[in-house]
């Protein structure tokens, strides 16, 4: 008799299990790692985060359905003598409640005091002295597509941020700007304003809470289920096994019809093997998703987009990140692509690539740890869209668009970032 004993890996949610005896050679075989496959990975019907924003934004687009009004075809005939009160119009440009102000994109003069504008979109400044008509501006701040179909500027008078009077009070205040702006320090300036750089060490638990997750996350490892089984039943050596799973994800997973990402994958892999119940953007699934990410630390993404399956996932998700959603009428690609290493206020928008090694992170700002389906929803909330539940397709073709973007960055999870 030939004593025997197995080790079993997962590479890109595929089994390999090594059977090896006296002989000098090993015998592997593959299988597909278990999935249960028929319930929903998220809490149903979900349910926004508590202290999120709680309107109702379905009559505009989200990355799960079209419904945003089209877009005007023509300028309004509003003739060039706009009666409007500029000090209320002053007021309005810097109102933080109406989706951001015009100054989280613009530097508009004294506008707010000029404390920290944007420079996302052009300098206001001196619009006064450009000449332009008052139905031209009218136009603009009501519907600027009307000009520029592709403008990344939110549609303020067609979806309903100010009424015509408030309008006609903005282009008021336009017409006074005719000075740069005095800026009470270098910061205030976007165009000085070095960008951010993360120097902090966030694999030092004192720097970084969200390493908590990982001690978290080993002790889940261990706990038995009811069916007497644990994640170290079959995963002994886990910085073994997954030494590089997590960079190979997320993953088309032809038995779900849909991409496949770690935190899913701890979901339906432990229901499917043990019965406990990590539901995606419970506690104990993103300790699991922290871990499984850490123990790849350093291993460079790289991700299977080989089958037609997964180029059309990609393709899906690069048509999603172009779409313009909710009352704010943005896509992905007007905040990280045309707009990408500029300022929204004091927020520095970055380049896709970059975006996603550190996932999952903690928010300093928050005392929180998210993934990046939680960013992607906070994102669409943020923009007045309706979000998705984590689970939802739509996010797994827009992760796997974003992973294939990150291609060849070396992970470092748990991220820290404000």
């Amino acid at each position: 008799m030939v004593a025997t004993s197995a080790v079993a890996l997962i590479v890109a949610g595929t089994f390999a299990v090594v059977v090896a005896g006296s002989s000098a050679n090993a015998q592997t075989k593959t299988r597909e790692a278990p999935l249960e496959t028929k319930d929903a990975a998220s809490m149903q019907p979900w349910k926004r985060y508590a202290g999120w924003p709680t309107r109702d934004m379905s009559k505009y687009n989200s990355l799960g359905h079209l419904a945003t009004p089209p877009a005007p075809t023509e300028p309004r005939k509003i003739g060039n003598q706009i009666g409007g009160d500029a000090a209320n119009g002053a007021k309005l440009v810097a109102d933080r409640n109406r989706g951001g102000s015009c100054l989280a994109c613009h530097v508009m003069g004294s506008a707010g005091n000029a404390d920290l504008p944007g420079n996302a979109a052009p300098d206001l400044s001196e619009i006064g002295n450009a000449g332009r008509e008052d139905e031209w501006l009218f136009n603009y701040v009501y519907d600027a597509r009307v000009y520029n179909p592709e403008t990344i500027m939110p549609p303020w008078g067609s979806h309903g941020f100010f009424n015509d009077q408030e309008i006609n009070d903005i282009v008021a205040f336009l017409k006074t700007l005719k000075s740069p702006a005095a800026f009470k320090t270098a910061l205030d300036d976007p165009n000085k304003r070095p960008a951010p750089v993360e120097k902090r060490d966030n694999l030092d638990s004192i720097e970084n809470p969200a390493m908590w997750a990982v001690e978290k996350a080993q002790e889940l490892w261990k706990l038995k289920s009811a069916s007497g089984f644990s994640c170290n039943s079959c995963h002994s050596d886990p910085k073994e096994t997954f030494k590089t799973w997590a960079a190979s994800m997320p993953k088309w997973e032809p038995r779900l019809d849909k991409v496949l990402s770690v935190e899913e994958f701890v979901t339906r892999h432990a229901k499917a093997t043990t019965g406990t119940v990590w539901l995606m953007e419970t506690d104990e699934n993103r300790a699991m998703s922290v871990y499984l990410h850490f123990l790849a630390n350093g291993a460079p993404r790289k991700i299977d987009t080989s089958s037609a399956e997964a180029k059309a996932a990609i393709e899906r998700g690069k048509v999603l990140s172009a779409r313009k959603v909710g009352q704010l009428n943005m896509a992905c690609t007007d905040c990280h692509g045309k707009a990408a290493n500029h300022w929204i206020r004091g927020q520095w928008l970055g380049e896709p690539k970059g975006q996603y090694d550190h996932f999952p992170t903690w928010r300093t700002s928050l005392l929180a740890i998210w993934d990046i389906r939680q960013r992607f929803q906070w994102c669409q909330v943020n923009i007045r869209a309706d979000e998705l539940p984590p689970d939802a397709k739509e996010y797994g073709d827009l992760e796997f668009y974003l992973a294939m973007q990150n291609e060849g960055l070396k992970l470092s999870v748990p991220g820290i970032r404000h």
